[in-house]
């Protein structure tokens, strides 16, 4: 079937406001508020990135967001450190360890669930791009529901120091050479994916329970 090119644009239009709306809708609470979760503990992320130590970089950059937002979160240090002295020395294993046991042995009331996808720093020729990008699902630990689910991404480019080609190629070097020796962006980046992702004011996580006692205390 041959169609017009104003046909043809108009089929484009439609796609486009089509998954744009998709991509803005509103997250599904039902679940979510259902379950009432009042703690998290969270499990070290599997890792799908180049970088070995991007686990405990990332670990390290949730516990305060997701306090912020009112939920008790567990220590991940002396969660980690548990893990490890039964018998779950990685990630992946733990990550493996069944609901009902946490529930056991640990007594949270949810657990989040994170793999890293992307974590370092790309070399693009007239360009650096420093990238960190997670996906991060919360479970009932009692029902092993989904209660939310959110991708976690943010990404820092170098720019071109207002020379042109020769400057854009200059600064990504500087760059790429700050990112491994001097100062190491990636906490910082995980930590914008993290608060934007959590506080997102259609698709982030839900207020705790002790989100208003935090805000009124003086």
């Amino acid at each position: 079937m041959n169609i017009s090119y104003k046909q043809y644009s108009l089929l484009l239009t439609l796609v486009i406001l089509l998954v744009s709306g998709c991509a803005t809708k509103p997250y599904d609470y039902t679940t979510f508020e259902k379950s009432k979760p009042r703690s998290i503990v969270i499990i070290p992320p599997n890792n799908n990135s180049l970088e070995v130590n991007a686990p405990y970089i990332y670990l390290s950059t949730l516990s305060r967001p997701l306090a912020e937002k009112g939920y008790y979160v567990f220590p991940v240090a002396v969660i980690d450190h548990f893990l490890k002295e039964n018998g779950l020395p990685t990630p992946a294993e733990m990550n493996s360890i069944p609901l009902d046991k946490i529930w056991e042995h640990i007594g949270a009331d949810a657990v989040l669930y994170i793999t890293i996808e992307d974590w370092g720093q790309k070399f693009q020729v007239i360009s650096s791009v420093g990238r960190v990008q997670a996906s991060l699902r919360l479970v009932d630990v009692r029902t092993g529901e989904l209660l939310w689910a959110s991708i976690a991404q943010a990404q820092q480019s170098s720019g071109d120091a207002g020379g042109g080609l020769a400057g854009a190629l200059i600064s990504a070097i500087i760059t790429q050479v700050m990112a491994t020796t001097i100062a190491d962006p990636f906490p910082d980046l995980a930590r914008q994916a993290n608060n934007i992702a959590i506080n997102n004011h259609i698709r982030g996580m839900l207020n705790g329970p002790y989100k208003q006692s935090s805000e009124t205390t003086n």
